[in-house]
């Protein structure tokens, strides 16, 4: 059947216009239940298929795949069969989820073996990240940081507008949306202090970011052109690059961000792929000047994805504290793997590339608390509950992103975490 743009393809199960998980969508994600392992699973609605059990009943047969590969507790291996596999997965069961299609739809003990309610379902980090990656990629954010502890009208740095700035950060510290994080210890210079002194975090911060997975190993010594590096992105998930912003000015000079980033990062569970995104590609910002050829691109490589953050604090009412758009990007993904790989740095499968956190150009869409509450000298009320510079214990971090279709959206589901005391 042929569907137009004005016609969305539907599934027999329901979903509303505002889920971030209908047909169209169709994320990979790892979970667990009472009863079945961590394995891999597709989100439809308010349920995962589970495509080990999909697999048992004979009605996954795509060319490729492997049985093992769908108890893993990691999404690796099955990523690493590549995209004519993983497409070929999803198409298979959007297939058997559309609404006209009954061999699941009406068989009642099929259904029960491949459908699980995501309300049972505790979700894991999908991946096992081998490397991390966080960039610097927002125009808006890097001359707002600048405009703040340097210059205004030099709060660019010389290289910026010519490379994708990044680090390499801690990834055995990424944890998955729900994981409880500590409010961090470490060394801070006061204003007007002579000495540092040591203690948890005041400046406590959320980072409002997406981030790419990679899905196809290079060796050592290749680099990765902006033509091809699609062919090496899985998919695309949130990222909450918590930041101690104390921590971080009294450390970062020479080598940069240490132990105010590297104590926990938080992740969406739901990696959103490719070919789901596709409707919403947008043209990127104009880069002026202009870059050297192994940065350049064709095409549109930036997406409209909406973001949002809320601060949720203990016993209250998520308030939403920034509206922002993956689109305000103007470093893109396929620019930042080229750059990552130019040097000859090899990749592997399951490597998580962050965008750093993504401003846009009017105060509403600013992606921090160092932004939105400019360094403590606008701080933001929280209706009942005081105000805010930045977090504090017992606070919720929401983030949510979706890029919206016609009578459909493609979200990602929630990147939520809650901000516990320091151990002392």
């Amino acid at each position: 059947m042929t569907r137009s743009a004005e016609t969305p393809q539907k599934s027999w199960i329901e979903t509303a216009p505002d889920c971030d998980f209908p047909i169209q969508n169709l994320p990979f994600g790892i979970f667990r239940t009472s009863d079945r392992s961590a394995r891999p699973g597709i989100a439809i609605g308010d349920y995962i298929v589970d495509l080990s059990a999909l697999f048992q009943a004979n009605l996954l047969n795509v060319r490729g795949i492997i049985a093992s590969v769908l108890t893993q507790p990691y999404l690796n291996d099955l990523i690493s069969l590549g995209k004519n596999t993983t497409n070929g997965i999803r198409e298979r069961v959007r297939d058997l989820l559309d609404e006209n299609n009954p061999d699941v739809r009406d068989n009642l003990n099929l259904r029960e073996r491949v459908l699980v309610r995501r309300s049972t379902a505790e979700m894991q980090v999908p991946v096992q990240i081998g490397d991390y990656t966080d960039f610097y990629s927002s125009i808006d954010h890097a001359t707002n940081v600048g405009t703040m502890f340097r210059d205004p009208n030099n709060a660019l740095l010389p290289n910026w507008k010519h490379l994708p700035v990044g680090y390499h950060g801690r990834a055995s510290s990424i944890v998955v949306s729900g994981t409880p994080i500590r409010r961090p210890k470490g060394q801070q210079m006061p204003e007007g202090a002579e000495a540092p002194v040591f203690g948890p975090t005041r400046q406590l911060d959320f980072e409002l970011e997406v981030a790419f997975v990679t899905g196809k190993s290079t060796d050592l010594g290749q680099s990765i052109p902006t033509e091809k590096a699609e062919d090496y992105i899985f998919g695309l998930l949130l990222f909450d690059d918590l930041s101690a912003r104390d921590i971080q000015k009294w450390e970062y000079v020479p080598l940069g961000p240490f132990l105010a980033k590297n104590f926990g990062s938080v992740i969406s569970p739901w990696i959103v792929t490719l070919e789901a995104l596709e409707p919403f590609r947008v043209k990127g910002a104009d880069q002026d000047p202009a870059v050297l050829p192994y940065l350049e691109f064709e095409g549109k490589k930036n997406y409209d994805i909406q973001l949002e953050v809320a601060i949720q604090p203990a016993g209250g009412n998520p308030h939403v504290v920034s509206k922002s758009n993956v689109r305000h990007l103007y470093w893109n993904m396929c620019q930042q793997l080229a750059h990552q790989t130019v040097n000859g740095c090899n990749i592997n499968v399951g490597d998580l590339y962050a965008s750093g956190t993504i401003s846009g150009p009017d105060p509403g869409s600013y992606g921090s608390m160092l932004e939105i509450a400019w360094k403590g000298t606008k701080p933001v009320k929280i209706p009942g509950f005081g105000e805010r510079k930045f977090i504090d214990d017992g606070d919720v971090i929401i983030m949510r992103g979706w890029a919206q279709g016609k009578g459909y959206r493609v979200g990602f589901g929630e990147c939520r975490c809650e901000i516990l005391p320091a151990i002392t």
